[in-house]
């Protein structure tokens, strides 16, 4: 049991939670919500939203251990969760999820090949969102949002990851050699 556990960090379980306690708080709200002012009506008020959605949230816990298999999971999920529910609000937890996942393909993707994988599944994870997400009045209103923020986190991860690997090396960045 505690090799599920291996190697996640307490920054992990932080993040695991916060994400997941947002699509608890969410998912709630739709199950309550009226979409009266929403641009789609909801297609659902079932209770099943909410612990279905854990299984979209919760991988994240394990991003460094297999970053490829938690965005799979993770966007299979979402697919299947759009699938089963149809049009309700998802974007206020899976852009932000979205952001975090394409960090952590920055930061521990890796070969340039699972950086490739990794970012079209997030891509596809968002389109499918954003496909049917009651508060999102057309896809291409969203994008603008999501792709740059995307790019932006990914790009943060690789920087991350670039520093981390020059530090364990012993190479000493150049602002460090100027200085000295």
């Amino acid at each position: 049991m505690n090799d599920i556990f291996r190697g996640i960090r307490p920054l992990d379980y932080v993040l695991a939670g916060l994400m997941t306690a947002a699509g608890v708080i969410l998912m709630v709200g739709n199950v309550a919500a009226s979409d009266e002012d929403l641009p789609h009506a909801l297609s659902t008020t079932s209770w099943a939203v909410v612990p279905t959605f854990l299984v979209v949230t919760l991988p994240i816990l394990w991003r460094r251990r297999n970053i490829l298999a938690v965005v799979g999971i993770t966007t299979v999920a979402t697919v299947a969760h759009v699938l089963a529910f149809g049009w309700i609000t998802r974007c206020g937890v899976l852009l932000p999820l979205g952001f975090a996942l394409a960090y952590a393909v920055g930061r521990f993707g890796g070969a340039w090949r699972n950086h490739l994988f990794g970012l079209a599944a997030i891509v596809v994870l968002e389109l499918v969102m954003l496909a049917r997400d009651a508060s999102i009045d057309t896809v291409a209103s969203a994008l603008p949002v999501a792709l740059p923020g995307i790019a932006l986190f990914y790009g943060a991860g690789v920087l991350v990851q670039n520093r981390v690997s020059k530090h364990a090396t012993g190479t000493v960045p150049v602002d460090q050699r100027l200085a000295a």
